[in-house]
Order: structure tokens, then sequence, then C-alpha cells
């Protein structure tokens, strides 16, 4: 089953919507790829210029491609997690790093706690796409275990007193505010973790350094030092920070699926246009079995993994827990997409291992994709635990 397969079980409203997106891919994002390709050769930031934004985002807006699953009373599209993973597959078949506003997984966490208040000072900016945000949840000595926690938030008066350190932060650099993890009072594990809205600029609330990723991406260290912050600031509910953070990370394992999907995309059919033209000792490497064996595999992996996307996606439609399927989607489709993109690398020589081609921006997003939302091996970890404990 392909991408077309899913479209033709879709409504009209939302094929149309898949196709818009496609053609601003092909006719928006990839034209931009070689002038980011360039800026990667010669050093610079892996980002797009703020002009290059902007002509973005007017045209996102123009299409109506804005708070695509943004409720519609917040002047969203609303659209289904079905719907939505097939497009975050189409954003996935280029390496020009563009996402439409605003980054869902922060979306969601907010819908699912805001207060009256945090919703029209937080939530409708940031669906509006007039605010960007970040979230702290790792720790320098507490990466891929939440529950080794120590930032600590106290409550003094009408304030919230937050004292700590964060590591691993996206989007610090244009973040309007800041989703911070902290924990309250003692207990272990998941106990007392909690959620806090934390504005840019508030005194106490320090950048550290920022830290150069694989890809391009960058991460930032953060240190709070009586970072003092209204009391209604507090994100949902004392200690019950946990949960709603989990919805969060479950929406970015399922994009991280579709992601890999566009990838794959992408590398198979460079994979397969290459081997259809490139001779090697008199026969073309289309016609030798090895190659046919990664293309006829790629193929059945991606069927394999389109499929448990969609079933995720139509079960958190649904209101479904999907912890599980999230993780087993997080490990199978990052493993996957490494593996596609190092067959295609393999199959373009010593071409395929030059920064002229987008491959090795994609082996470096997918390596990236490992270790974050849950390193591979904590999930594996977490999946045998519960699967473990139904078997008698």
């Amino acid at each position: 089953m392909d991408l077309q397969n899913t479209l033709d079980g879709m409504d009209e409203e939302s094929r149309m919507v898949v196709d818009l997106v496609a053609k601003f891919v092909d006719q928006e994002l990839m034209p931009l790829e070689q002038a980011v390709l360039d800026r990667e050769i010669k050093g610079q930031h892996l980002a797009l210029t703020k002009d290059e934004e902007a002509m973005l985002n007017a045209k996102c807006k123009e299409l109506g491609l804005w708070a695509l699953d943004a409720p519609e009373e917040m002047g969203g599209a609303g659209l289904s997690n079905v719907t939505l993973m097939a497009l975050n597959e189409e954003i996935g078949r280029t390496v020009t790093p563009f996402t439409f506003p605003p980054d869902s997984p922060n979306l969601h966490m907010l819908m699912a706690t805001v207060t009256e208040e945090q919703r029209k000072k937080y939530l409708e900016p940031y669906a509006a796409g007039t605010a960007k945000s970040a979230i702290a949840i790792s720790e320098p000595n507490a990466g891929g275990d939440p529950s080794g926690m120590i930032t600590r938030a106290e409550l003094d008066g009408d304030e919230w007193v937050i004292n700590g350190r964060k590591i691993w932060v996206s989007r610090m650099s244009s973040a309007d505010f800041t989703v911070v993890m902290a924990r309250v009072g003692g207990g272990k594990g998941h106990e007392g973790i909690s959620a806090f809205l934390v504005d840019r600029g508030t005194p106490g609330f320090n950048v550290l350094r920022e830290i150069p990723m694989l890809a391009g991406h960058r991460t930032y260290e953060i240190a709070f030092e009586d970072c003092r912050i209204p009391a209604a600031n507090l994100l949902g509910k004392v200690g019950e920070g946990f949960a709603p953070m989990q919805l969060r990370l479950n929406v970015r394992r399922l994009q991280i699926g579709a992601w890999c999907l566009g990838m794959c995309r992408r590398a198979l059919e460079m994979m397969g246009s290459h081997a259809k033209q490139r001779k090697t000792f008199g026969m073309l490497l289309s016609d030798r079995q090895a190659i046919q064996w990664w293309i006829a595999d790629a193929a059945i992996k991606m069927h394999a993994c389109r499929l448990m996307v969609l079933d995720a996606a139509r079960k958190q439609d649904a209101g479904m827990d999907i912890r599980t399927e999230a993780s087993m989607i997080k490990v199978y489709a990052t493993e996957m997409a490494s593996e596609i993109i190092d067959h295609a690398m393999q199959t373009f020589g010593a071409m395929g291992v030059t920064k002229e081609l987008p491959l090795h921006l994609m082996a470096q997003r997918v390596r990236v994709m490992r270790v974050y939302e849950g390193p591979t091996e904590v999930h594996r970890m977490s999946l045998a635990k519960k699967i473990l404990k139904g078997i008698r």
C-alpha cells in the first residue's frame, strides 16, 4: 500500500489538502534545497533565511495551510490525525527545514491543559502563529529518563520559584515562551512532575549555551536560578504534568513515523532512478540482485510502517491510548529509514556520500531521531516490560 491507497480511503476534502501540500513541497520547498545544501557545505546554519521563512509562511496563509490541527474555533483546520500523517509524509520528502506553523506537539499539550487565561495569552497566539514555543524536559543527568528529573518548583506566595537545569532544548532562539517540566515537592518517578509556562526574558531564566547537532539542529542548555513566575502559569494541575507531556511525545512520535516514510520515498525514488541508468561491469544496477532486494525490502518495510502509522492515527482520532503503538513506530520507522537511506547512498557509490545530494542530510536527520523523543533502547525496554507483564 502506497500513499495513494491511503488517499483513496479519505474524504474529498482531505485528499485535496494532501494534494495541495504535495504541490507545496514540490513547488515551494524543493526549489530551496540547493540553497540549504550550499549553506551546509559552507559550514553555515542549516536553516531558512528570515526572508525565505517569511515567504513560505505567507504562501501557507494564502493557501490555507496554517494551524492544520488546531480546532476550527481557533481559526485552524481541525484536520484528523490520519490526514495529518499523510501531510507529514509529504513534508518528509524534502530536506528544506520547514514545518507548517504551529509545531503540533506543544499545541496538543496546551490544548489539553490551559486555563481560560492561558488560552488567551498563550494558546490562541500560538495557534495563530504569532507566538512560538519550546519545551524543556531533559536534564544533564536525566535525559531519556524523566523520572530522574531534579529541577524543582516551589510555591512562594502567589509565585512559583523554579531552580534547576535543562538541556537539549530546541527552538530557544525564537521561542516566546517555554513549557518547563519541574518537580513539585518530594516523591520519586513521575510523582510531582508538573508543567509551567515561562516567558522569554523572565529573570532567572538563563540560556547557557547553544549546542550544534547533526542535520543542522541547534539545541540549548538552560538554567533556572530563582526564576519567579506567576502562580497562574502552572500548566494543568500540580503533579499531573507527566500525562500531558506523554500526549505531546505521542504526537511527535507519530510525526516521526510519517517523516521517515517521506524520506524513504525520496531515497527509494533516487535509488531506483539511478539504478535504472547506471551500468557497472556491463550491467545495469537495476538488474543486480543486491539492488533489487534493497528495493523490494524498502517497499515491504514502508508498507508495514505506513499501516502502523495509520492504525495509530485512527486510534488517536478515536481518543484511544496509543503509547504502545507510538513507541513501536518510533523504533521501527527510524531503523527502517536508516537502512533504506544507507542503501540509497551505497547505490550511488561515491556520489552518495557527498554533500551534493540530500541523502547525507536525511541520514543525519534520522540518526538524531533515534535519540530524541526517547532513545530506541528505552522504547524497547518499555515495550518489553509491558509485553512481559501480560504473559503468564
